[in-house]
């Protein structure tokens, strides 16, 4: 089945995978202030959400697992000022 898109519709297309990494670091820096307000099986849920937003900044995993080690939004935090 052939998909038919407006030319409006590739843009808004174009425009997010353009922006991807942006999005990500913005949801990241959101899931942080998240992370500080949260605690147990919530803080968990939201460190999964993280990481996979981590991923797709383009933080090495090695990093990654670092930080979600050091279970700190502060080193978080500091670690996407880099991004910015």
């Amino acid at each position: 089945m052939s998909e038919h898109r407006t030319k409006y519709q590739e843009k808004v297309i174009k425009n997010y995978y353009r922006n991807r990494d942006a999005i990500a670091l913005q949801k990241a820096m959101e899931q942080v202030t998240d992370l500080y307000l949260s605690e147990g099986k919530k803080r968990e849920t939201v460190w999964a959400r993280l990481v996979a937003n981590l991923e797709k900044v383009g933080l090495p995993a090695d990093r990654i697992e670092h930080l979600k080690a050091q279970d700190d939004p502060g080193l978080v935090a500091e670690e996407l000022k880099k991004f910015v």
